[in-house]
């Protein structure tokens, strides 16, 4: 399989918590996988933004029941610099949710 995305991550977002695995393909033949939990406070949300933001993280794909993808996509962006370029952000959303 061609990687596409070296430092990409995947959110499983629940009503309380999200859980977040980021991969990074790097010169080694497997990728580094990494797995934290975060809340959904705000600050909580603010820290997965700023971790993902800390490991270079490009592409981010998001599965979420009904509207519990609302408060992760409402945290405002960090400001970007060159060392860290804006994410890209993919929903995931449960077909009968109807959102």
């Amino acid at each position: 399989m061609q990687v596409t995305a070296k430092r990409c991550a995947g959110l499983d977002v629940h009503q309380a918590t999200v859980v977040a695995c980021v991969m990074i393909h790097g010169r080694r033949k497997q990728p580094t996988k990494e797995v934290r939990s975060f809340g959904t406070m705000t600050h909580e949300l603010e820290a997965l933004r700023d971790w993902l933001k800390a490991e270079g993280v490009t592409h981010v794909g998001m599965e979420s029941t009904g509207v519990y993808w609302r408060p992760v996509h409402a945290v405002p962006p960090a400001s970007s610099s060159a060392a860290s370029p804006p994410m890209c952000l993919a929903f995931l959303a449960e077909p009968s949710s109807g959102h």
